[in-house]
C-alpha cells in the first residue's frame, strides 16, 4: 500500500451487551485502582512442577457506551484454567491476567504498561482499536501480540504482531466476491471518513474478481443519529436494476445498528432488497440483540473469518467451556472475538511446546514463532505461519498469512454456513489473489 496510513478502526466495532464482571483477587484490584484500568488473574495460578508459571495478557474493552468484547478475556480465563487443570504445560501453570482498555487511547496504554510491568511473554488474542497506544510500550518491552481481532491495518504491519486472521481486508474482499453472482446493483454504506475511503476499493477487488460492476459507494456520517435519508438513498440505487434484486451493504462499525433501524422503516417502501455485511458489523450478538428470526438480518449475508459455531471443528473449544465456563453468559461460542482468542491462545500453546523445557520468556516466544513454526488449528484456519514479510506486503499487509474468509447467512436468527457461493461447499474462500489486485492507494 502506498500513500498515507490508514486505519480500519471506524469499523470493526460489533456491540454487544457487558456481562458481569470478571471476579479479581485483591492484589489484581490494587493494581487496577493504580492503573486506573480493569484488570484480573486467574485464582491459584502461581506456580507449577515445571517452574514458574507462563504469565501472559489478554485485554479487551468492557463497559463501555460502544463496542464491548467481555468473552475474550473471559475465555482466556476459561481457558488456562482447563490447561491448569489438566496438568499445565511442559508441567507449568498458565497465568493469564487481563485488563479493560475501556475502547479509549489511555486504557490501551495504561493496558499495554502493565503487560510491560508485570514482564508477561505475549499478549495474547485481544482486541483494542489503539494500536498508536498499545504498540510502542509492547514493542519496547519485546512483548509480541498474538492474535488480535484484526481491528486495525496496524496489526498486520508491525514485526511484532501475530495475527490469526485477515481483518476487514480479507471480509470485504470476500463480501464482493460473494455478491457479485447473487446481486443487481450494490450500494455500500460507508463512513465519510479517510478511513472509510478504503472500504469501496476492497469491497470492489471482489466485486471485479465476480465479473461485477463496482458498488454504488454511498457517504454516511460516521456520528448519526439516524440514517432515514441514507437509507432512502440506499435503497433507491439498489432497486433501480428491477431485473435483478439489488442488496444493501451497510458497513458503519458500531452505528450499522442505528442505520438498521432507519433502513426497517425504509424499506417497506421499495422493492425486496438483500442485505449484506461484515463480521465485525454485524455478529450473533447483535443478530440476538434486534429479534433473531424475526429481526432485520434474517437471510443476510455476512462474511467472516472463522466456519460458523455449529460446525464440529469448534467442539474441543466448546468442551473448555462447558467445563469451566458453564453458565458464563460473557462467553458466546459465535462470538468472533471468544474465537479469535481461542485461536490465539492455541497458537501459544503449539509456542510453548516448542520451547518444552527450556526458557519461557517474551524473546524466546517471539524467537520461536519467528523461526518457521507451523501451527494447526484443527481446520479453523489454515496453517498459521509467520514469515518476514507474506505475499500481501506488496499491498501494505505483510503480516497477514491467513485470507481465508467464510461465506454465512442469517438462517431463523442463527449464523450459518452458505452452501453457495464464494468458496464452494464449505464456505471457505482464500481472498489473497483478490486482494493482491486491489488498488488500494
Amino acid at each position: 500500500m502506498t500513500g498515507r496510513r490508514r486505519t480500519f478502526r471506524t469499523f470493526l466495532h460489533p456491540s454487544s451487551r457487558p456481562g458481569r464482571a470478571t471476579a479479581l483477587t485483591a492484589g489484581a484490584v490494587a493494581l487496577c485502582a493504580s492503573l486506573t484500568a480493569g484488570c484480573g488473574v486467574i485464582p491459584g495460578a502461581t506456580g507449577g512442577s515445571g517452574g514458574d508459571p507462563v504469565k501472559v495478557m489478554t485485554w479487551a474493552p468492557q463497559d463501555t457506551d460502544a463496542t464491548n468484547k467481555p468473552g475474550m478475556p473471559a475465555m482466556a480465563l476459561a481457558y488456562a484454567k482447563w490447561i491448569n487443570t489438566h496438568g499445565g504445560i511442559n508441567g507449568r501453570k498458565l497465568q493469564v491476567l487481563t485488563c479493560n482498555d475501556h475502547n479509549d487511547s489511555v486504557g490501551a496504554a495504561k493496558c499495554a504498561r502493565y503487560a510491560a510491568d508485570e514482564n508477561v511473554v505475549a499478549v495474547v488474542g485481544s482486541y483494542s482499536q489503539f494500536t498508536d497506544s498499545y504498540s510502542a510500550p509492547l514493542e519496547g518491552a519485546g512483548i509480541p501480540y498474538i492474535g488480535g481481532y484484526g481491528v486495525t491495518n496496524d496489526e498486520f504491519t508491525g514485526q511484532m504482531s501475530y495475527p490469526v486472521n485477515g481483518g476487514q481486508p480479507a471480509l470485504l474482499a470476500g463480501l464482493g466476491k460473494a455478491l457479485a453472482g447473487a446481486c443487481g446493483n450494490i450500494a455500500l454504506v460507508r463512513p465519510d471518513s479517510i478511513a472509510g475511503d478504503e472500504l469501496p476499493v476492497l469491497l470492489d477487488s471482489g466485486l471485479k474478481a465476480g465479473g461485477h460492476v463496482k458498488a454504488g459507494d454511498q457517504l454516511a456520517e460516521e456520528d448519526a443519529t439516524e440514517y432515514g435519508d441514507r437509507a432512502d438513498q440506499a435503497l433507491r440505487y439498489a432497486t433501480k436494476d428491477v431485473t435483478r434484486k439489488g442488496c444493501v451493504v451497510p458497513a458503519l462499525g458500531d452505528r450499522t445498528d442505528t442505520f438498521m433501524d432507519s433502513f426497517r422503516r425504509e424499506r417497506e417502501s421499495f422493492p425486496s432488497v438483500r442485505l449484506a455485511t461484515v463480521l465485525g458489523s454485524v455478529d450473533q450478538t447483535v443478530i440476538n440483540a434486534t429479534g433473531g428470526a424475526s429481526g432485520p438480518y434474517e437471510g443476510a449475508y455476512i462474511t467472516g473469518w472463522y466456519p460458523p459455531a455449529s460446525d464440529s471443528r469448534w467442539d474441543p473449544m466448546k468442551k473448555v467451556i462447558n467445563e469451566e465456563a458453564f453458565g458464563d453468559t460473557r462467553i458466546d461460542p459465535a462470538d468472533a472475538g471468544v474465537q479469535t482468542t481461542w485461536i490465539a491462545y492455541t497458537v501459544l500453546k503449539a509456542v510453548l511446546d516448542r520451547i518444552g523445557a527450556g526458557e519461557v520468556t517474551a524473546d524466546s516466544v517471539r524467537r520461536t514463532l519467528d523461526d518457521g513454526l507451523r501451527v494447526s488449528t484443527g481446520g479453523l484456519t489454515p496453517t498459521l505461519h509467520w514469515t518476514y514479510s507474506s505475499t500481501l506486503a506488496s499491498v501494505g499487509f505483510p503480516r497477514m498469512v491467513n485470507a481465508d474468509v467464510t461465506l454465512q447467512v442469517v438462517q431463523d436468527g442463527r449464523l450459518v454456513a452458505a452452501r453457495r457461493g464464494v468458496g464452494g461447499l464449505d464456505g471457505t474462500t482464500d481472498m489473497t489473489r483478490t486482494l493482491e489486485n486491489a488498488d488500494v492507494q
